[in-house]
Parts: structure tokens; C-alpha cells; sequence
């Protein structure tokens, strides 16, 4: 069997909390300007997309490719804004 335990990979110390910061960081994801909105929008554009071709490029670009990198980086960048 296996157990499942629910931790970080590295632990973090919050000294000096900054709500601001955390707004601006959880509206890059998920605002109506997201990169999470971004590809959504590319997902739900894919079904009336006529051609299969095209159909394949956007699944890539909203699941994979651009959208979800632009994701990461933003945590990347974010983490580094504070220091």
C-alpha cells in the first residue's frame, strides 16, 4: 500500500505577507485577462473551428504549447517580484 501525504516540496515561511501582491498574482491566472481565461478561450474556439487541422492547433496552443508555459512563468516572475 502507499500513504498519502498532503505537504510542500520545500517549505515556505510567509514574514511578511502582501495581499496586494497575492491579488495581482491570482488575477495573471484567472482574471478575465489570464493566461487561465486565454486558454480557455482558445479551447472553447477549437469547437466551431471547421477544419481539423485547425482544430488540433488550437488544442495544442491552449492546452500545452504557449498558454500554459505563460502560466508558469508568471509564478516564476511573481516569486522573484518580492525579492
Amino acid at each position: 500500500m502507499w500513504t498519502y501525504e498532503k505537504r510542500l516540496q520545500y517549505p515556505i515561511n510567509i514574514k511578511n505577507p502582501n495581499p496586494a501582491l497575492a491579488k495581482l498574482i491570482a488575477a495573471q491566472y484567472g482574471g478575465p485577462h489570464g493566461e487561465l481565461g486565454a486558454s480557455l478561450r482558445y479551447l472553447s474556439q477549437r469547437y466551431t473551428m471547421p477544419y481539423p487541422e485547425l482544430k488540433a492547433i488550437l488544442t495544442d496552443i491552449g492546452r500545452e504549447a504557449s498558454e500554459m508555459f505563460h502560466s508558469e512563468a508568471t509564478a516564476f516572475f511573481d516569486a522573484f517580484a518580492t525579492v
